[in-house]
């Protein structure tokens, strides 16, 4: 597949999965470029795959989670890469571990709300943050478990996610309440915890999200209230920031940003929440504190 036929693969299934993540499209991407690759050598392979995610991080999309799960996925099949006499008989071992691969990532999620929902109990006030749809199938379960709670959603500019996540939780009867972003202070102290979602999990345990995730956590603190953080473990990367500076610029900005006179003037995409910051962390692994995700990423490469 070439940059332009992976892009419109990438775009097209995102249009089409709405509740899929960047994360787990990315990885169907490349399950697609293993399919249809014409040649006959593992490099060359291993080459079309590294120029498709280059190509999808090319998009206006953020690139935490594309980052994470590709390097993951990359690393899991390159044991598919051992002991085969013949290029076909590897490539059909690939995408058997690929499939694997992908239905564990669509069975994580049901994995973190049957953990999530037993912190949710009747009259809890939740605080949450743009529009993750791990939290939001988190509240819908509960909901149905007949759990009576209140839901504060922060507008999350500058793409205001937060009001399509409100509409969600109406649809489903769930109460909701739009807020402004800067009144997350003068709300903290009505919510019993805090529950947001994270596009990438770094090797300390601490957090990417959406821009704001981070004045939440510090305020959540301050006001003694329970930062919680619910994410896939393949969004689990490799990475060590250690402010807010440290974190890559392609992480912070799209491509057509970047094309800004000065695009450090524009908007970013995320921030980082520092371990110390957060309470727990619901995962497909399990729950987790903030420092036993170093140890779970090990586990996750070897």
């Amino acid at each position: 597949m070439n940059e332009e036929e992976v892009k419109n693969f990438f775009s097209k299934t995102i249009a089409d999965n709405e509740d899929f993540s960047v994360g787990v499209v990315a990885i169907m991407t490349l399950m697609k470029i293993i399919e249809n690759y014409k040649d006959t050598t593992i490099r060359g392979l291993d080459d079309n795959l590294r120029e498709g995610i280059a190509a999808m991080k090319t998009l206006d999309l953020p690139v935490t989670a594309i980052n994470s799960g590709c390097e993951l996925f990359m690393r899991f099949i390159t044991l598919a890469k051992l002991d085969y006499k013949s290029f076909e008989e590897c490539r059909k071992t690939m995408l058997e571990r690929g499939e694997i691969f992908l239905n564990k990532l669509h069975q994580s999620r049901d994995k973190i709300v049957k953990l999530a929902t037993k912190f949710i109990v009747d009259g809890s006030k939740v605080l949450t943050h743009s529009r993750s749809r791990v939290v939001l199938k988190t509240f819908i379960e509960a909901s149905r478990q007949k759990k009576q709670f209140e839901v504060y959603v922060t507008q999350s500019a500058p793409d205001n996610s937060g009001e399509i996540m409100c509409k969600n939780l109406e649809a489903e009867g769930i109460s909701c309440t739009l807020i402004l972003d800067s009144a997350i202070g003068y709300v903290m102290e009505q919510v019993n915890f805090v529950m947001v979602g994270a596009e990438g999990v770094v090797e300390s345990g601490g957090i990417v999200n959406k821009v704001g995730s981070y004045t939440m956590a510090v305020c959540a603190r301050e006001m003694k209230k329970p930062f919680y953080v619910l994410t896939e473990s393949f969004k689990f990367s490799r990475l060590f920031p250690l402010n807010q500076s440290d974190l890559p610029e392609e992480y912070k900005y799209t491509s057509s940003s970047k094309k800004e006179k000065d695009f450090k003037k524009v908007h970013p995409l995320v921030d980082y929440t520092p371990p110390s910051y957060i309470t727990l962390l619901f995962t497909d692994l399990g729950i987790l504190t903030p420092s036993a995700v170093s140890d779970e990423l090990i586990q996750l490469y070897l």
